[in-house]
């Protein structure tokens, strides 16, 4: 039977969803030069066009329609055939499918755009979007079937997920790693001072982010019950948590703290608890948060190691905190925060660590692989990297024929 409490909370919470992809477009859009800001927001914002269209086709279907050997749901919703506004038997009861339905899709959105503060100032318009559609249909919808779509095989092994730790983090985490390794840095990498050209522009991206990370965490109970109020608390208290560890860490090595280096401890904070936001309690999400803002710290400043020029350290912050995030869930989860949940390490239940730690790697691998095919065969083909005097010139007038600032 369709509540309407129910239906008007995760209604609310896919508006929130929605709203975190324009978040992440002034987010990265502030931390870009200023010659590349539009074309940085434009690769964001497409997105809720491109996907959009790509989930009432095809993608809601392979990732929630019937089974195909718990790899992929098969195309019998194509165009949302039998989609309707009655309730859905299998993952949502309370609220009609269509809402399910729409809900998903902002996942769908907001994932390939986060991958685009890996490669940010170098990419052509065109190409970009050519890779994120087929990336989308070949790892995004496959890998939210395997997590969450009924049947899906990480799921029936026991892999846990709440909003998008593996889904959503580690795919566009991995995919990241695949670009910066076949795009290759920008030009002056490692010898120019790449300074972000409007912080307030990024402070309130990150703002916006986590008031919409409350309807990607919470929003994901698919009820007003509480599961959301867990996962409402957990979403804060780990975000705040991210966000003082960052700045500790940060204080204790520069010698001074950094309004990015808050922001960036906070979307840590909020990407780490995000597979274990309804399965923990207060102690355990603050426990997750200050863990992520180490943790996160750590590989954000590891990677002039490798000579990645992952230009918005999507590979540390999202990559490495949704995977941590998923093996933390392993240790800290708890019936008795959620009693339709399951018990982690701290618990007495070791297996859900291993079943975690499979479903990090599974996923993981399987998005490197087929990113680093997609961004090969495109880059090798149409060419995805602008030219050098594109470059130079800027995404802004290159790709746009505009300029932000006169």
């Amino acid at each position: 039977m369709i509540s309407a409490a129910d239906t008007a909370f995760v209604l609310a919470a896919a508006g929130l969803v929605l709203l975190m992809t324009p978040g992440l477009a002034l987010f990265y859009g502030g931390m870009v030069r200023k010659k590349n800001v539009l074309g940085t927001i434009m690769q964001s914002l497409i997105m809720i066009s491109i996907i959009s269209i790509e989930w009432v086709y095809i993608g809601y279907s392979m990732s929630f329609g019937p089974d195909i050997g718990g790899f992929v749901g098969n195309l019998s919703w194509f165009a949302l055939n039998g989609v309707t506004s009655a309730p859905s038997s299998v993952y949502a009861t309370t609220i009609p499918q269509t809402v399910f339905m729409i809900y998903q899709c902002m996942f769908a959105i907001i994932t390939p755009a986060l991958i685009t503060g890996a490669f940010a100032e170098r990419v052509r318009f065109g190409p970009f979007v050519l890779f994120s559609l087929l990336w989308a249909i070949l790892v995004y919808n496959p890998v939210c079937h395997w997590v969450w779509g009924s049947g899906g095989w990480l799921g029936k092994m026991g892999v846990h997920d709440f909003a998008g730790g593996l889904v959503v983090h580690v795919t566009c985490g991995a995919a990241a790693l695949a670009a910066v390794l076949v795009i290759g840095p920008r030009q002056g990498y490692g010898r120019d001072n790449f300074v972000p050209h409007n912080l307030p522009m990024t402070m309130l991206g990150a703002g916006l982010l986590w008031f919409g990370w409350f309807g990607f965490n919470s929003g994901s109970a698919l009820a007003a019950n509480d599961v959301a109020a867990t996962a409402f608390v957990a979403t804060h208290l780990a975000g705040m948590a991210g966000m003082a560890m960052w700045t500790l860490m940060e204080w204790l090595k520069l010698g001074k703290p950094t309004t990015l280096g808050a922001a960036s401890g906070a979307i840590a904070g909020l990407a780490t608890i995000t597979p274990a936001a309804g399965f923990v309690g207060p102690n355990a999400a603050i426990a997750i948060g200050l863990l992520a803002g180490c943790i996160c710290f750590g590989a954000v400043n590891a990677k002039s190691r490798f000579g990645f020029d992952d230009s918005l350290d999507v590979i540390g912050i999202h990559g490495v905190g949704g995977a941590a995030g998923t093996l933390l869930l392993g240790v800290f989860a708890s019936r008795a925060v959620n009693p339709g949940g399951v018990d982690g390490l701290l618990a007495g239940n070791a297996s859900l660590l291993l079943s975690q730690g499979i479903g990090v790697v599974v996923v993981g691998g399987y998005a490197f692989i087929i990113s680093w095919v997609l961004l090969k065969i495109i880059h090798g083909t149409v060419g995805l990297r602008i030219s050098k005097e594109n470059e130079v010139l800027g995404l802004d007038y290159s790709e746009h024929s505009e300029t932000a600032y006169s």
